[in-house]
């Protein structure tokens, strides 16, 4: 807009000075200080641009937005010619923790808008409402004597911003975390070892191998299988909460568990990748020797094939990300239908006589001999639990804002648990974090970042289908320490609210970063939180105090409380922002990653 006025105002003195480029560039800067000088205070503004959102880590919904740093802290307030903050700090105390208070006053904010993970968005209307607020006089900019910098950008320059933002996004997508996170070892380590079995298979040292190397792959598929089973792994998480969560047991024991349970997708993909090539090198030796086979027992392999491979492209984190819900449907309809066609092939195989070239019908005492039967037998098992505890359940759905819905359920849930709840089972699920007093009810607090999340908000549902089998995430793994901070930014605090309603083992800190609390949040949250050891928590208000800088506010806050550990929930650049910098001071760290 500035550069257009000023374009206009000057068309013509450009016009009769082509000649003198100097002369040109002297006018244009001279209109252009005068111009914001004595420009009038009202300015149309325009919507932002909106970029994807994306889900990631189980049981945390957020979107990535962006930023060259998402922790920056803003540009400083001059009030009455002095330069400072609008937060408020109380004096250290006798336990070395301390509280943000924010003001009271939790109006619209024209503060910029936070990146952290769950921030709710103010779209086109928010920015509308601004502007007629601005219009009315109801934001008096003179009395509160602040000053807005004004940054000019030329068109020339928004390609390569936006070149940025593409690339930002892609290596937080493709590198998480680091190239050599534990999630990232443990597939190469699978992986490898695979690679191992397969190569002494080929060469004739592992003959088992090769007799057998259709059961590597269905071996392969358990594994995947058992590291994604909700109901398996609620009870691994168990067993290390009881044998771990002992003051006695070493910490780096503890640590190393927490990465080695955070992290089971890397053997869940590895393993996929492994069964794929198994299958291969089995569908080659059976081509090989195809007169002791049957024509329709190499097409069932070839089917299970292309599904594997259709499921794993579809489970690339690039296509992860861009298109979930098509991950999503792919890889339970691709993996159901896998599953039919892997017993069809183990029945096949078993009945088939390569003397006779038929199939015999007496399969009783044989099938039961087979280690394919077994394993396929609790590939199915394990798949189907989940689904034989889905139900409709009636639920209360309450919006505190148009950013943010509560959804409310009967039962008591224990703390750190996480559950899924959809509108149509067959199509998506979504997992959110569990608010609960472990008593009559629960509730989960769902930001509206997405078209889910946002009908709730539109278009509150009276019954969503669940499933009774909830499962562990990393926030669990809180009862395995005795002193443990969390830091949340957004509704990511609704995976820690539990653990300070339920009586906990480990002494807990909190630091909670959002942007309008009661406004976008509700009363009913902004009190639970309220309600907890003053000491204990740390609330930062965005829409009063700016974004803060919460790597180092997690550092200082963690070295004062004395934590063993720190979870923290964020975007995947915040996330790896705070981790990184606790690791960096000698704090363990852990926060949810895309396929944890």
């Amino acid at each position: 807009m500035l550069q257009i006025k000023i374009r206009h105002l000057s068309s013509r003195n450009t016009r009769r000075n082509n000649r003198c480029p100097m002369l040109t560039r002297v006018l244009r800067l001279c209109l252009l200080s005068q111009w914001v000088l004595f420009a009038p205070r009202k300015t149309s503004m325009k919507s932002p641009e909106k970029f994807p959102r994306f889900s990631s880590c189980r049981g945390v919904a957020f979107e990535i937005k962006p930023h060259s740093d998402p922790f920056a802290v803003p540009t400083p307030l001059v009030v009455d010619g002095r330069c400072g903050s609008n937060r408020f700090w109380f004096p250290w105390n006798q336990d070395g923790s301390f509280r943000a208070y924010p003001s009271d006053s939790l109006g619209r904010s024209m503060s910029r808008i936070s990146s952290h993970f769950c921030d709710l968005d103010i779209d086109e209307n928010d920015f509308e409402d601004d502007l007629k607020d601005l219009e009315q006089g109801a934001v008096h900019e003179e009395k509160e004597q602040k000053l807005v910098p004004v940054s000019f950008t030329s068109k020339r320059e928004q390609p390569a911003t936006v070149a940025r933002q593409l690339e930002s996004r892609l290596s937080i997508i493709l590198l998480d975390q680091g190239p050599f996170t534990v999630y990232k070892r443990l597939f190469m380590v699978c992986l490898l070892l695979n690679i191992i079995g397969l190569v002494l298979a080929a060469t004739g040292h592992f003959p088992y191998a090769r007799r057998k190397a259709a059961l590597f792959s269905i071996g392969n598929i358990l594994a995947l299988t058992l590291c994604r089973s909700e109901a398996f792994l609620r009870v691994v998480f168990w067993l290390a909460v009881k044998v771990l969560g002992q003051s006695w047991v070493p910490l780096g024991l503890k640590t190393a568990t927490t990465s080695l349970l955070q992290s089971l997708g890397g053997i869940h993909s590895g393993c996929g990748v492994s069964s794929v090539a198994w299958l291969v090198y089995a569908l080659v030796l059976t081509l090989e020797d195809r007169e002791n086979t049957s024509p329709e027992i190499i097409s069932v392999a070839f089917t299970i094939l292309a599904l594997l491979c259709l499921s794993s492209l579809a489970a690339f984190p690039l296509v992860r990300h861009l298109h979930h819900n098509v991950f999503e449907r792919t890889h339970r309809f691709a993996g159901w239908i896998a599953l039919a066609l892997l017993w069809a092939f183990v029945l096949l195989t078993i009945s088939y006589d390569p003397k006779s070239k038929s199939y015999s019908n007496q399969l009783g005492s044989r099938l039961m001999k087979q280690q394919e039967f077994w394993s396929t037998l609790a590939i199915t098992a394990l798949i189907i639990i989940p689904w034989v505890t889905v139900r409709r359940v009636p639920v209360k759905v309450s919006a505190p804002s148009g950013h943010a819905s509560i959804i409310k359920f009967e039962g008591g849930v224990k703390a750190g648990i996480l559950g899924r709840i959809s509108r149509s089972p067959l199509s998506e699920w979504h997992a959110f974090g569990i608010i609960s007093d472990g008593k009559t009810e629960h509730m989960m607090l769902a930001g509206a970042v997405g078209d889910f999340t946002k009908s709730l908000v539109s278009d509150p549902p009276s019954h969503l289908w669940v499933r009774q089998v909830h499962f562990a995430g990393l926030p669990y793994l809180i009862n395995m320490y005795d002193k443990v901070m969390m830091v949340a930014t957004g509704s990511g605090i609704c995976v820690f609210l539990s653990f300070l309603l339920q009586p906990c083992s480990a002494d807990v800190c909190l630091v909670w970063v959002a942007k309008g609390i009661e406004h976008n949040f509700g009363r009913e949250i902004k009190e639970i939180v309220n309600r907890y050891p003053k000491d204990k928590v740390i609330v930062h208000d965005t829409a009063v105090s700016g974004r803060p800088d919460i790597a180092q506010l997690s550092v200082d806050t963690a070295k004062n409380w004395g934590a063993q550990v720190v979870i923290v929930t964020s975007n995947p650049q915040g996330s790896r922002d705070v981790v990184n910098a606790c690791k960096d001071a000698g704090i363990p760290a852990f926060g949810p990653i895309w396929d944890s």
